[in-house]
């Protein structure tokens, strides 16, 4: 809306840059309290304690990514290959073992399996 079109009592444009500044920096300062509170839970979730309140239990779901390291794919296989899968992605290195072009035994025991966690809040009223 232009200036002559808006109402008198209408928030300026600093007014808008101001509350917007403020929400952005509530929610920098909320996400980054979530994200402290969450590392303590599954810390807390990972030694073996329960969590939950009348609404919500607190599990951790653990997903698993193969890797393969850089260093060693590049030792195993040399640089070819390794230039050939760059960001060296499970897809595109098993897809080369199915097509023969990787010995697909060696990329297994190549392989490294890396694990997150994720802090999962189940409904306790479904």
């Amino acid at each position: 809306m232009t200036p002559e079109h808006m109402p008198e009592d209408a928030p300026t444009l600093s007014d808008l840059l101001e509350r917007y500044a403020m929400l952005r920096d509530t929610i920098q300062g909320l996400e980054a309290e979530r994200d402290e509170l969450g590392t303590q839970i599954k810390a807390a979730l990972g030694a073996g304690e329960h969590a939950e309140t009348d609404l919500y239990r607190a599990v951790l779901k653990v997903s698993r990514r193969v890797e393969y390291p850089l260093d060693r794919f590049r030792e195993v296989f040399g640089d070819a290959a390794a230039l050939e899968v760059a960001a060296i992605d499970k897809k595109r290195a098993d897809a080369l073992a199915q097509a023969g072009d990787l010995d697909g035994d060696r990329l297994r025991d190549l392989a490294v399996v890396k694990e997150t966690q994720a802090l999962v809040l189940q409904s306790k009223t479904r």
